[in-house]
């Protein structure tokens, strides 16, 4: 594990020690939405990330931080840790555990090292130059998607369809139909089973970069892929798809082209 692989799993169980004790328990919450919407934050996103950013400037106070709560500090740096202390706030709300605290490690523009942690779970996904890897009760299990030759043999997951509209409804609805399987509602979850050899293609619009950095490194290190709806790199447009293998994604692309920004 590289020095900076280790420091966002010491990261990672910061934010736990401050999530674990608000999850199924009682907290403000508000909603950032104007009228008619919904997208909250309670008193948990924002210790969490505020105490990360705290670990973060003790140990790199020479490193950029961008977090969902609190804004950019030196976005320009060589390092920028990019955070997301509660992924899935609406899971968080409704007790459900598929919400996750996600951490990166953007070097020179590019996610680097990259977290996806379950602490309720007690399950870090941790991708990086050393490889992907489960920790999970002290013990590390290596990373690894799985074969999928065919779309129609493929497990899709969204968070939610209902965010998509427009063409983008036409193209998910049509990956929707000739996949053997659709789930929804596991937020960045869905990227550790992909990761995991689990899910086989993940779809998503309207990410921000702190829903995104942490996922690229997780799984690409386990041998998957990342891109934009045009098979690029992720980018602002936040349409995004991660795959397992690199025959299903070509297929998706076919429908997610004829949508992408």
């Amino acid at each position: 594990m590289t020095e900076y692989e280790a420091f966002a799993v010491e990261l990672a169980r910061v934010a736990a020690d401050v999530t674990l004790p608000f999850f199924r328990g009682d907290y403000a919450e508000e909603n950032k939405a104007g009228p008619g919407a919904f997208d909250p934050v309670t008193e948990a996103d924002k210790a969490a990330e505020a105490a990360i950013r705290k670990a973060i400037a003790a140990r790199y106070p020479d490193h950029g931080v961008i977090g969902e709560e609190y804004g950019e500090d030196r976005p320009d740096a060589d390092h920028v840790w990019v955070l997301d202390p509660i992924d899935g706030t609406r899971a968080f709300i409704a007790g459900l555990p598929l919400w996750t605290t996600l951490i990166a490690l953007r070097t020179e523009g590019r996610p680097s090292v990259g977290i996806i942690a379950q602490p309720y779970l007690d399950e870090i996904f941790l991708g990086g130059p050393s490889g992907a890897r489960l920790l999970r009760g002290g013990g590390e299990t290596g990373l690894k998607v799985r074969s999928c030759e065919r779309l129609t043999d493929a497990v899709l997951a969204t968070t939610d369809p209902d965010l998509f509209t427009g063409p983008e409804l036409g193209a998910w609805t049509q990956v929707r139909a000739a996949a053997r399987l659709a789930r929804f509602g596991c937020d960045a979850y869905a990227y550790a089973m992909v990761a995991a050899g689990r899910i086989d293609l993940v779809a998503e619009s309207g990410l921000k970069v702190w829903d995104w950095s942490a996922l690229v490194p997780v799984v690409e290190a386990a041998g998957g892929q990342v891109t934009d709806w045009r098979g690029g790199p992720p980018s602002g447009n936040g349409q995004i798809i991660a795959v397992g293998d690199p025959r299903v994604r070509e297929q998706a692309l076919v429908a997610f082209r004829r949508a992408a920004l």
